[in-house]
């Protein structure tokens, strides 16, 4: 209220919003409308209808796709008074209305996450020993089961192991592999899967059919990939996407601008040019998609993914992957048609090799339009290598096969030479068991040499032949340069160019040791040891490219010399004495002086 001149004044009250996000107003209420989890539901079920239901279960799965729905469904179905015929809770008894208006005395939850101390766990152990007034079970759902503590855990085990018979505990986790094995072993263990796309724009359509809103289908798939498995994540951005929408209709258009997502349409244009060998098109494209403030390796991923669904469309078999909408699939298909297989699989080798390499390039977008000019002259480079591979049989093989001629045999003679009898004339073999291991050889380095030639393409395309004279004293330099010496100076430059201080020290730390094909990199720290393992996919795919050999491997050790040596210093260390540190002040501040003889302080041993 507000008092102004004798009068009173009050503000008008705001209604408070009504508004319930869709992932708790959608929330499903019954197995069989929980999405894309139905070999769980129908296991639960199952053991419901047979009486067969454990007393401790494990929920597992990555966040968002209905572990803690599908436990708190089984909670309200044990306790439900009057199961259906599908062992579904009808939802009318007192125990299911109790549950759906969050004041049920037999079913309790629990974060873990922020109750994860042995306190917490011995009260809930206290709890359990009381058995329910009302109802056949008491049912415990324990949220984040990860987070407990050693001693948390250790406490839970034994009522885990024995619980009363009216005492079912739900656990669900995101992190399975953080939970010691003895919890492990007590659980009936159940994996979530990822939602598929197809299920998430199924359920977000049913939403919208209820909400009244019209969606396009291509805007849905955007939300369902976005949300990359997770349900939750795909309802919390249908509801941003809702709030924005003008006129209760979501549009492609709308969401891709929300969401940040590179038009699909920038890829098919970008595939066409690059089947049309139009550079100039294709660095204008890119130009384009940099101003609209995406980023390179962004962009280079959408591009990976692109050619791998053009991939896919391939073949009728493997249709089932491609997980866009149907206009979309139809466009897809019809680039497939136009896009020869060499292709693809040459420029999705290009685009891999680029983004593994994109961290380490000082000029980002340059490394990126290189990959894109080398994938514009794919066709060309193959095209070449076959011409050259042509030649040097026709070169090798001048004669026809005597074989396949009805006429008389015609050689081109040099003064003094005597023509070849048809008797000497060499056949080809009809059958590849004929062939000799000479020829057999031969053949295989024919068509190693076509292979190599066709994957340069890195090459000056406008002059192939005098590039393949480059080539060839490239691929003569290119014997493996893996030593101690070499991969002790890549192993400190890969150090020095990371971003991270902390992998910085860790691999500066590190003791390098080669034998044969391993290099083995030893430290004193497990710490050091985490972090070069979690570094390790792209720190070999850059060393085997840097020492030109791909049969290298990397392994990360403990030297236990060391950690001894660590720890013994450790130990070594005694705390310092308040006369050592009264001293160590004095010797920093001189103030420290004046100070005890201003308040005539003294040392209390």
């Amino acid at each position: 209220m507000l008092f102004k001149a004798g009068k009173k004044l009050t503000l008008p009250l705001q209604s408070m919003s009504n508004f319930i996000v869709s992932a708790r107003k959608y929330r499903p209420q019954r197995f069989e409308d929980v999405v894309g989890q139905a070999h769980v539901a129908q296991t639960l079920k199952n053991a419901l209808a047979t009486d067969h239901v454990a007393h401790a279960f494990l929920f597992c799965g990555p966040r968002g796709v209905g572990k803690t729905t599908c436990a708190r469904i089984l909670a309200k179905i044990l306790n439900c008074e009057n199961l259906t015929k599908d062992q579904e809770a009808c939802n009318a008894c007192s125990s299911c209305k109790a549950f759906q208006e969050d004041a049920s005395w037999n079913i309790f939850e629990l974060d873990a996450a922020s109750n994860n101390g042995v306190d917490h766990i011995r009260a809930l152990v206290d709890q359990v020993r009381v058995p329910p007034q009302r109802g056949k079970y008491k049912v415990y759902i324990i949220d984040e089961v990860h987070m407990l503590s050693q001693g948390a855990f250790n406490a839970f085990l034994k009522t885990l192991e024995e619980p009363p018979p009216y005492a079912i505990f739900i656990l669900a986790t995101t992190e399975k592999h953080k939970i010691i094995p003895t919890i492990l072993s007590r659980c009936q263990i159940f994996d979530f899967r990822r939602i598929s796309v197809a299920d998430m724009v199924l359920h977000l359509k049913n939403i919208c059919k209820q909400e009244g809103i019209e969606a396009e289908d291509d805007a849905l798939h955007i939300i369902g990939q976005k949300a990359d498995g997770a349900l939750r994540d795909a309802l919390s951005i249908f509801d941003r996407i809702t709030s924005s929408a003008a006129g209760r209709k979501i549009r492609y258009d709308d969401v891709i601008e929300n969401l940040n997502v590179l038009d699909y349409d920038y890829y098919f244009q970008l595939t066409d040019a690059l089947l049309a060998e139009d550079a100039p098109a294709i660095l204008n494209l890119f130009d384009q998609i940099l101003r609209k403030g995406f980023e390179p390796d962004v962009f280079l991923t959408g591009l990976a993914e692109h050619l791998r669904n053009i991939l896919v469309c391939k073949d009728e078999t493997t249709l089932a992957l491609l997980e866009v909408s149907e206009s979309l699939s139809e466009r897809y298909r019809r680039q497939a048609a136009l896009a020869p297989a060499s292709f693809l699989l040459s420029a999705l080798q290009i685009a891999n090799d680029c983004d593994v390499n994109f961290k380490m390039a000082r000029h980002k977008r340059l490394h990126v339009e290189m990959a894109l000019l080398k994938m514009c002259y794919i066709n060309r480079a193959v095209a070449a290598a076959s011409v050259q591979i042509t030649e040097k049989k026709t070169l090798e093989q001048p004669v026809a096969a005597a074989g396949e001629l009805s006429g008389p045999v015609l050689t081109r003679q040099t003064p003094g030479e005597v023509a070849p009898q048809a008797s000497a004339i060499r056949r080809p073999p009809s059958t590849a068991a004929e062939l000799t291991d000479e020829a057999m050889s031969a053949l295989k380095a024919e068509l190693r040499l076509g292979l190599k030639r066709a994957d340069k393409i890195s090459l000056r395309l406008e002059d192939f032949e005098a590039a393949v004279a480059v080539e060839e004293t490239e691929n003569a330099a290119r014997i493996s340069r893996l030593d101690l010496e070499n991969a002790r100076a890549e192993w400190t430059a890969y150090a020095e160019m990371n971003p991270s201080p902390t992998l910085r020290q860790a691999m500066n730390s590190a003791v390098l040791y080669l034998e044969g094909q391993w290099l083995t990199a030893r430290v004193g720290l497990t710490v050091h040891r985490g972090l070069i393992q979690d570094e390790l996919t792209r720190l070999l795919d850059t060393l085997r490219a840097r020492l030109h050999d791909p049969a290298m491997k990397i392994r990360v050790e403990l030297d236990e010399a060391r950690v001894a040596e660590i720890q013994a210093a450790a130990q070594q260390q005694k705390p310092l004495t308040i006369k050592e540190k009264l001293d160590k002040m004095r010797e920093t501040n001189p103030l420290v002086d004046d100070l005890l003889q201003r308040f005539d302080l003294k040392l209390d041993e």
